[in-house]
């Protein structure tokens, strides 16, 4: 048998690696922040107490000047509120603060945090918070899941610095993302961030809606497009515009601005980059570490951050956006930072010709690609077959693998009596959605499922799955009787 000659070699590197790292005897324990600073016998009953004030973006809460930790109290109530998405256009968003991006958090390395979730008693749905700062179950998700008219309370170390999202995190989690409900948490080291003039909070986010970018009117949620990670709006600060125009964040020649920047996703990577500067310092990924200088363009994934300072050298207008730029001139991914001051024509002069020029164009050939829907199921086996999977990828989330429900939130389908009951309600609700009270098995629920936006084909056979399992007994859904209900 030939030997691999590179497996010795790569152990070799990883004892070379431990050596560096752990000293030549290997005998030194490493030890991780969090654990220095679990370990450190603090009393958390003595320590100072204080309440945290929430800010709306795009104003990040000011610099923790104290030395020490505290025990710092936070409340934040949940809303699904209607607010402008865009000019025209409105849409039902899920909000923390009723802001979206929900405020930023800011504490420091070594507090001791009470949290507090309050969802408002006019929502129609529970919500949670998963803290991506929370060392334990759920990031505070499994702590916070909080009904409606009611609120949940959980406590926790901050024992990790860094710039961290939080969001919703109660099933379907992309879904409750992708309406709004994220943000900022900044846990600042003991020793403070570099000092800067201005500070500001900026977050990138999709929306999913139904109509194509701009339709007019109350937009609704869109599922399918979700799924395919197709958003109609690609927006800083949960609209188009919202930190753009009279709403332009505001600077002066001289000056250095910071920005805590987020992605709350759900699915898109950012590639934020200012028009007109240059980034001269990023922490990268929401870290603590310098770790780059003189940067055009970051990368920011999905549910993650960056902290990004630079100085304002001329008076004008900086751009913000997304470096994808269909989603910055097309989506909405798209801000502004106004900078007055004296000009100063040693940086930058502006236009100083302007002559005619007239290249050669080019035409460019679009190209074709043929695609082929599955073949539609032709007896009771293949629509059960493909019902099941329609299930799984879009209704297990909420009505789990085996149609059991979640308790309080999200109605069963195993031994329904309501789905059984009337099978053109339940074709109508899988087509449109439902919003309102039911009685499911004798008991109340009242919360919203968003229309799905299946084929007709796909609807009978997810049907006449849930129809015929989880201990229920019906007879199949054509496509003809999908068609007919309007």
């Amino acid at each position: 048998m030939k030997k691999n000659l590179h497996f010795p070699v790569i152990i070799a590197g990883i004892a070379v690696a431990l050596v560096s790292c752990f000293g030549k005897g290997g005998a030194e324990k490493w030890e991780s922040t969090s654990a220095k600073i679990a370990g450190d016998n603090v009393d958390i009953d003595k320590m100072p107490k204080e309440s945290f004030s929430l800010i709306a973006p795009p104003l990040a809460p000011p610099p923790i000047t104290r030395k020490t930790p505290a025990r710092v109290a936070i409340e934040v109530e949940v809303r699904e509120t209607v607010k402008r998405l865009s000019d025209g256009v409105d849409y039902t968003f899920w909000t923390f603060g009723d802001t979206v991006p929900g405020p930023m958090f800011r504490v420091r390395e070594g507090d001791y945090v009470d949290f507090t979730l309050a969802n408002h008693p006019s929502s129609k749905l529970p919500h949670n918070i998963d803290l991506h700062a929370v060392t334990g179950q759920g990031g505070g998700a499994e702590g916070s899941f909080t009904a409606p008219g009611h609120k949940s309370t959980f406590s926790f170390r901050a024992l990790n610095p860094g710039l961290y999202v939080y969001h919703c995190a109660t099933a379907p989690v992309g879904m409750h993302v992708a309406n709004g409900m994220y943000g900022l948490i900044l846990v600042e080291p003991k020793e403070g961030l570099p000092k800067v003039d201005r500070e500001y909070y900026v977050m990138q986010g999709e929306f999913y809606t139904k109509g194509k970018f701009g339709d007019r009117g109350l937009q609704s949620f869109d599922m399918e497009k979700a799924i395919r990670e197709q958003p109609e709006y690609v927006v800083f600060n949960g609209s188009v515009g919202a930190i753009a125009g009279d709403h332009s964040l505001k600077a002066n020649v001289g000056e250095t601005i910071r920005i805590f920047a987020g992605n709350g996703g759900p699915g898109l990577i950012s590639s934020f980059h200012v028009i007109g500067e240059i980034f001269d310092h990023v922490y990268q990924e929401g870290g603590t570490v310098l770790n780059q200088k003189n940067v055009q363009t970051t990368m920011i994934p999905a549910g993650g951050a960056a902290i990004v300072d630079f100085k304002a050298d001329v008076p004008g207008n900086l751009i913000l956006v997304d470096h994808s730029l269909f989603r910055a001139f097309n989506k909405g991914a798209i801000g502004m930072i106004k900078v007055d001051g004296k000009p100063n024509p040693r940086v930058y002069t502006g236009k100083t010709v302007d002559a005619i020029y007239l290249p050669e164009g080019q035409a460019l050939q679009p190209l074709s690609m043929e695609q082929k829907a599955a073949p539609a199921p032709t007896n009771f086996t293949e629509r059960m077959a493909a019902g099941a999977i329609v299930y799984k990828t879009n209704c297990a989330a909420c009505h789990q693998e085996n149609g059991q429900g979640v308790p309080d939130a999200f109605p069963p389908l195993a031994n329904s009596d309501f789905l059984m009951a009337d099978k053109a309600r339940s074709i109508r609700v899988v087509k449109d959605g439902l919003q309102g009270a039911i009685t499911v098995n004798g008991k109340t629920y009242n919360s919203v499922m968003p229309g799905l936006d299946l084929s007709d084909d796909d609807v009978a056979s997810v049907l006449t799955y849930v129809r015929n399992s989880f201990g229920n007994k019906g007879e199949a859904v054509s496509v003809d009787e999908v068609k007919r209900v309007k």
